[in-house]
């Protein structure tokens, strides 16, 4: 691995994933065309539908940075191979829509000038090209069409066209930071995609750019970056999905692998418009938590409406998330596994000498951290600035290992929380 090209990804630990495109218009789910096995013919018409009258780039940048996000990717093309920049290799794409917008970059511009980091996600498969493979497949909404059957399609014509679309984002876009590939499966993997070809064009047009494991790997099967012997494109970080794993990633040596749980905010990567079960703020925070203490980034999802806007719960959580990490952003930004194992209360995050205890459950006495109290220079709660110095409460004198505190000055208890969501204590160790 290599530490000083990832070293902006893993202490920027919170991101934002995009998922727009047509599928939005049926607002159901971005795997729709595949679900419903539909057709170019039923699926294209959504095309001409789509007008995205009240996409403005700014506001979803403005929204990013207000939650406390450091990068975001925004899908260029997804799976059903509708293109949201101007390609020159198809006429398949956004600028040919009734909104006749690149939206690449549109996105670009406004997160570039917002001060986030910016990555593409582009597909590897793509339902809509005639050379991709059709019947048989396990993911082709034709796969199990007779008529699909027994159609000369050239493949290699296929990977010259995805090979010249990734050379097309490579170079007409600027710096891209991060270049999010999507996804292997069974017989459509690893050397499947010609990976080599790609990775010559990163290192010519790109070399600083990150990309994800996906052109060998998805899901639980990782692909060979925990390998002692990675292959050239195994990929610059993993990306579990929908989980957090339960420990930290390492690889075949015991190195720490760079990750990012990619998380929805509700059930939908893509607009959903009866999908209401978002996650709750706490819940989210919690999460990137979990993810920071485990050495890793969490990029959380959203799911743009039709129009171009987020709903109305996703703004409200986005908001809320980023009144946590003003006052709290130091403990994630830049912090990794701590070197204590994890506490009953909560989660412990960890830069250098710098500790930060994650207070997350009310307690009905002290809470215990596990050093003594001669290696504490200096405690602070996060939320308020106010000292907290470790108790010498009698009850708890038995117990010489840890440290003690309360979070209320003159009170033995450890409820009510200040933060509800997530209380934060820096402790700066000797």
């Amino acid at each position: 691995m290599n530490s000083k090209k990832t070293k902006w990804y893993e202490d920027s630990r919170f991101g934002m994933f995009i998922h727009w495109g047509l599928y939005s218009l049926i607002g159901v789910d971005e795997w729709i065309k595949s679900i419903n096995h539909m057709s170019d013919e039923d699926y294209d018409r959504l095309v001409g539908k789509f007008t995205a009258d009240q996409f403005d780039a700014d506001e979803w940048a403005a929204a990013a940075k207000q939650a406390g996000m450091k990068y975001a990717v925004f899908t260029a093309k997804h799976h059903d191979g509708f293109c949201m920049y101007d390609s020159q290799l198809t006429d398949y794409k956004s600028t040919n829509s009734p909104a006749g917008r690149d939206f690449v970059r549109e996105f670009l511009d406004a997160f570039r000038k917002a001060g986030i980091k910016v990555g593409l996600y582009y597909s590897l498969l793509d339902w809509h090209h005639p050379d991709y493979p059709h019947y048989g497949d396990i993911n082709h909404p034709q796969r199990n069409n007779p008529a699909a059957k027994g159609v000369e399609r050239d493949f290699q014509r296929y990977l010259d066209y995805m090979h010249g679309q990734i050379k097309e984002l490579l170079t007409n876009y600027g710096q891209l930071d991060i270049m999010w590939f999507d996804f292997s499966y069974p017989k459509m993997a690893g050397e499947t995609w010609q990976p080599q070809k790609i990775m010559d064009m990163i290192h010519q047009y790109q070399p600083q750019m990150l990309i994800d494991n996906r052109m060998e790997g998805s899901g639980a099967n990782y692909g060979t970056i925990l390998s002692a012997h990675p292959s050239n494109y195994a990929g610059d970080f993993a990306s579990p999905e929908q989980m957090i794993p339960p420990k930290p990633i390492v690889n075949e040596l015991g190195e720490p692998v760079p990750w990012e749980a990619c998380i929805t905010m509700n059930k939908h990567w893509g607009y959903n418009a009866t999908d209401d079960q978002f996650k709750s703020t706490s819940l989210i925070i919690h999460t990137l938590v979990e993810c920071v203490s485990k050495g890793g980034n969490l990029i959380l999802n959203v799911g743009p409406t039709p129009l171009g806007t987020f709903s109305a719960p996703t703004k409200k959580l986005l908001a809320e998330i980023g009144e946590w990490m003003a006052v709290n952003g130091e403990s994630v930004y830049g912090c990794t596994t701590a070197e204590l194992a994890k506490p009953e209360w909560g989660r412990y995050t960890q830069k250098g000498n710098t500790l930060y205890a994650h207070i997350q459950e009310e307690s009905i006495s002290a809470f215990p951290i596990a050093v003594p109290k001669e290696r504490i220079k200096q405690m602070t709660l996060l939320i308020d600035g106010i000292e907290v110095k470790a108790t010498d409460y009698w009850a708890l004198s038995a117990f010489k290992e840890y440290s003690y505190i309360f979070l209320h000055q003159d009170v033995t208890i450890g409820y009510p929380l200040p933060d509800p969501k997530d209380t934060v204590v820096r402790i700066e160790l000797t």
